[in-house]
């Protein structure tokens, strides 16, 4: 991919320094592995959002469950685990 774009950020001289001698250790330019960093923060931001929908669709499924009067209360559910528990703990 074509590179269309100047980013200039500030940062410590120490910082800008051990960077591009740890990138040149490992015989890359630091514009690759800042581009790879770039690339890692968006995958895992876009992970993070995805993970934060399913959580809120989950929790909202729980919640129509509860007003539909279809959910258990946590004494069942803590009766129904106790008792999966029990199950597992003779099986080991």
């Amino acid at each position: 991919m074509p590179k269309e774009s100047v980013f200039t950020m500030k940062l410590e001289s120490s910082l800008r320094e051990d960077f591009i001698a740890a990138a040149k250790a490992s015989d890359r330019l630091a514009s690759q592995v800042i581009r790879e960093l770039m690339r890692e923060y968006i995958r895992r931001q876009s992970e993070s959002r995805a993970y934060d929908l399913y959580l809120e669709q989950k929790v909202e499924k729980g919640r129509q469950s509860i007003r539909s009067s279809e959910g258990m209360d946590n004494e069942e559910v803590e009766r129904l685990f106790a008792e999966r528990r029990g199950r597992a703990a003779g099986k080991v």
